[in-house]
């Protein structure tokens, strides 16, 4: 299997990094760079920036938005998008929410939601885990009770992320009590603002706010907002998550990570001894990136493979899953040993003198322990793969 770019790759390649330079305002580029993050503003502004190329959801079927990019090429996208760096689309719509609704839903509901996510004018949020139900997300006690003209929705959703800045969230809640657990929940679509909801910041421990609780209290949720089959929504689910751990391989990332950890430990900007002048440091750096190109490898057979068939789970996303949470987490460790005291002035910011990438250090290597949770613990995953692919 020849895994090498072609001559036509190379120059997609090229246009792709070029547009990147010349469209990503400038004042962001800095600062992700060196460790900041976008606004919400500043992502909805770049992802008009990104469907006005046509370029926003370029996995989508072209007549939703989608580029008809082969398998390679969307890759290609992901990893120049994620090593300039630049924002990514916000993922619970464009690769969540969005495939979900292009794949199960009624022409109605694509013709209403599909557009608005690619430009997100829609900001989505999801409503799966519950305070007792995370990674066995098949128990999850939330209600739907039949209502006229559709639902009405009591109980409580955890760990939502950015769910105050959405205003729609896409919700699994149990329509069939008496059936086996997988096969009576159902997927629905609820308007933020609708009366019985309730959004609870949970303050995380580098003292930001990125994740909620959400209560539903006899929420009301129309028919038309049901996605897909009656008590089949284990299944999207199943789709959806998949869809999510694929993404969570996220090689591009790892490696401008890299990189950066590189340059700073040849020459720390404190003037101090420079790390990558140890052994020790240079063997833990080597192996980090061997890591790195033997998932983005991985990757590259996957894609050059198929991957699998759409509307499927692929259990093969698994793997991407568990090694790119486990990549990104010990990356964000070195990085945070390069950084030293540069990284001590968390909680309270830069100051005078201290860089913003050693000050978003620490945040970064303690908000990342949550990888080897979210999409599905690891632990999950490994079973995944024990049954699905080695067939033990």
């Amino acid at each position: 299997m020849d895994l090498r770019l072609s001559a036509e790759d190379l120059a997609f390649r090229d246009e792709l990094r070029a547009f990147l330079r010349a469209s990503l305002p400038a004042p962001l580029a800095r600062r992700l760079r060196t460790g900041g993050k976008a606004s919400p503003e500043e992502l909805r502004a770049w992802t008009r920036t990104l469907a006005d190329r046509g370029w926003s959801v370029p996995h989508w079927p072209v007549e939703w938005g989608g580029t008809g990019w082969s398998p390679l090429r969307q890759m290609i996208f992901r990893d120049e998008v994620q090593q300039f760096p630049a924002p990514e689309p916000l993922s619970f719509g464009a690769s969540m929410v969005g495939p979900v609704i292009y794949t199960f839903g009624s022409q109605a509901q694509k013709e209403r939601f599909l557009p608005r996510i690619a430009r997100l004018d829609d900001w989505w949020c999801q409503g799966f885990s519950e305070p007792e139900a995370g990674s066995d997300l098949a128990s999850l006690r939330t209600r739907a009770e039949p209502a006229e003209g559709g639902w009405r929705i009591t109980g409580q959703k955890a760990w939502t992320s950015l769910g105050q800045h959405a205003n729609w969230i896409f919700v699994l809640a149990r329509t069939d009590r008496t059936a086996k657990k997988q096969n009576g929940i159902s997927f629905f679509l609820v308007p933020m603002d609708s009366p019985g909801l309730k959004l609870v910041p949970t303050e995380l421990i580098d003292g930001s706010h990125e994740v909620n609780e959400l209560f539903f209290d006899d929420v009301f949720v129309p028919d038309e907002n049901v996605v897909g089959e009656l008590n089949k929504g284990w299944d999207y689910a199943r789709f959806l998550l998949s869809n999510e751990r694929t993404g969570q391989a996220r090689v591009g990332l790892a490696k401008a990570r890299l990189r950066r950890i590189r340059e700073l430990a040849a020459a720390p900007p404190d003037g101090g001894p420079a790390p990558l002048d140890h052994p020790a440091f240079q063997r833990r750096l080597a192996e980090l990136e061997v890591q790195a190109l033997a998932l983005e490898t991985t990757l590259l057979r996957i894609v050059a493979s198929g991957g699998g068939e759409e509307g499927e789970a692929n259990p093969v996303s698994s793997i991407l899953k568990l090694r790119g949470s486990e990549l990104q987490q010990a990356t964000a460790e070195l990085l945070l040993d390069v950084a030293g005291p540069a990284a001590l002035v968390w909680p309270y910011g830069p100051g005078e003198g201290a860089p913003l990438w050693g000050a978003d250090a620490a945040p970064t290597y303690f908000n990342l322990r949550k990888l080897s949770i979210y999409g599905g613990a690891n632990e999950i995953q490994r079973t995944i793969v024990a049954r699905s692919i080695l067939g033990l």
